[in-house]
């Protein structure tokens, strides 16, 4: 639909068509749907004409308390933390090259875990305390993978292979912290550790959402050198991409975005491995729009995962972390059975 277009603005070039530009809004109607169905949706149901009077200061001052501290702090945190997490998975997936790579696979998310976990053993629980230790721990792990995957240079699958291993030792090491500390810390990892937006506020969105726009004012330069380097090392070299350090201010942005996550909501998994699949399915034309369409995907993904949390069973309220961990599982069931119905 559309022949591909070039937008140029100041150096920095994106292509786009017709058919790309209508999936965005597509996605953005979807998004928005879906955020004003849980607007509405709780114990206390709400029309829609209710939750438009909150927005506008017009209803009483219980219903502005449920739509605007209660509800809209959770809808809006699945939205900013599942875009930063497709944007995650579609760097590490498009560095190595692998559509396995994601942060929750390679030990990223786990390593957070741990410098979260390590935050609470030394008396720390503010939102500020603990992001700073998932970061930390994000960031170790990210440098501790790549030194053992270094060879030369950093491969694709050799960086996957030592981020499972180092996944496995962490989340081992979680677990015997868990085992080991008084009850209280132990049910407050737990809690933590099943990833949830209950306990999200407008204050630490507030903080994630500064963290996440300063670094997305980076992608738009990452998006030219992933476009070099998945055309190959070589390639890229030869265009003018710095490679070895690309990948390092690759690396450190992926884990960032992750960090932020994990600190504000607890680990989430898959939504930065299935939400890049599903983008490339979808944008396969432009590869520029990669992030973009991921950032899109996963807001979605997120967003439906933590109303499904909320609402699929009557009087139970799961972690969303469970629900996408289901979603995500079912997906990679579909694919392979996909395939091979194919072949």
């Amino acid at each position: 639909m559309g022949s591909p277009k070039v937008l140029r603005f100041r150096g920095l070039s994106l292509l786009w068509s017709s058919r790309s530009m209508i999936l965005l809004a597509v996605f953005a109607l979807l998004i928005l749907g879906f955020a004003m169905l849980g607007l509405t949706l709780g114990k206390a149901g709400l029309g829609l004409d209710q939750v438009w009077a909150a927005i506008t200061g017009e209803s009483s001052a219980m219903i502005r308390k449920v739509v605007l501290e209660w509800r809209a702090p959770r809808i809006v945190a699945a939205v900013l933390f599942g875009a930063a997490l497709g944007i995650s998975g579609t760097l590490f997936q498009s560095l190595v090259r692998n559509p396995l790579a994601s942060p929750d696979i390679i030990g990223f998310n786990t390593g957070a875990f741990t410098g979260v976990i390590v935050v609470m053993l030394l008396g720390g629980s503010s939102f500020a305390a603990m992001s700073l230790g998932a970061l930390s721990g994000g960031l170790l792990t990210a440098a501790v993978i790549y030194v053992l995957a270094f060879r030369r240079g950093v491969r694709g699958f050799r960086f996957i292979i030592v981020g499972i291993a180092a996944s496995a030792f962490l989340s081992s090491l979680n677990t015997w912290f868990s085992v080991n500390v008084d009850l209280d810390t132990a049910l407050r990892a737990a809690s933590w550790g099943a990833g949830t937006l209950q306990l999200v506020s407008w204050e630490q969105l507030l903080l994630s959402s500064l963290v996440i726009l300063l670094i997305s004012m980076f992608l738009p330069l990452i998006s030219r050198w992933l476009r070099q380097l998945q055309m190959g090392d070589e390639v890229a070299a030869m265009a003018g991409v710095p490679v070895e350090k690309a990948k390092v201010v690759i690396i450190v942005i992926g884990v960032a975005l992750t960090a932020v996550v994990t600190a504000a909501a607890g680990p989430i998994a898959f939504v930065a491995l299935v939400a890049p699949h599903i983008a490339r399915r979808l944008w396969r034309q432009h590869s520029a729009l990669g992030l973009l369409g991921s950032a899109a995907v996963g807001a979605l993904l997120l967003l439906v995962s933590d109303l499904l949390a909320q609402h699929a069973l009557s009087g139970v309220t799961l972690p969303v972390g469970a629900v996408t961990i289901c979603l995500g599982g079912l997906y990679l069931v579909w694919l392979p059975l996909r395939e091979v119905e194919r072949k």
